[in-house]
């Protein structure tokens, strides 16, 4: 992967940069096959960035009480409230990765009306769209019919997502973080037909 000089925001460095992060780096080799473009921006604080991976790793746990496909299809609405085109391009692929059918990543947007999806799916992605508002929107009402259909353990679970969905949306939108190869495939396969663009992200 080539790392290109962008004078308006702060581009990715090397992995090599920060040899104290190998083995964080060796897990995005082994997971994705690369490192997201968006740590090896936040290596400039190596702190931040370990601390960065170890609420990813809680987050996407194998021993997650709720399915990791869904989790991603829940990460990939609160990117699309948030309109973070990085990171939607992320969860779709990780949606997928995880057992996701296209058809039913596609149908996220109009989940609500969607015969794809549950009402316990539906309580979960409306919270999803309304903790990524701004401002947030959640209500005592969209609260409890997430209650009736997850446990208390499952909702921490989903709004761990959601939370770390915000702060990535602010994270690479602000810093116009650049799409890898892979993700961006996904995007313009899946996504672009649907309205998706990578935008700032997308570089020569």
């Amino acid at each position: 992967m080539e790392y290109k000089i962008n004078p308006e925001r702060l581009d990715p460095l090397p992995p090599k940069t920060t040899p104290d992060m190998k083995e964080e780096f060796d897990s995005f080799f082994k997971t994705l096959g690369f490192v997201p473009n968006s740590v090896l921006t936040m290596q400039r604080k190596p702190k931040l960035a370990k601390a960065f991976v170890q609420i990813q790793r809680a987050i996407w746990d194998p021993d997650s009480k709720v399915d990791r496909g869904f989790k991603r299809l829940v990460a990939h609405v609160a990117s699309r409230t948030a309109n973070d085109p990085y990171s939607m391009a992320h969860t779709a692929s990780g949606a997928l990765h995880f057992g996701i059918d296209a058809a039913k990543l596609a149908a996220a947007r109009d989940y609500k009306t969607s015969g794809m999806f549950n009402d316990a799916e539906r309580a979960a992605l409306d919270l999803a769209v309304t903790a990524s508002s701004t401002p947030n929107a959640v209500t005592d009402a969209i609260f409890g019919e997430l209650k009736k259909h997850w446990t208390d353990e499952q909702i921490v679970e989903l709004v761990g997502v959601i939370a770390v969905a915000g702060f990535l949306s602010r994270w690479n939108v602000t810093m116009a973080t650049p799409i890898e190869p892979e993700p961006n495939e996904i995007g313009e396969k899946y996504l672009a037909p649907l309205g998706w663009s990578a935008g700032r992200h997308k570089r020569a």
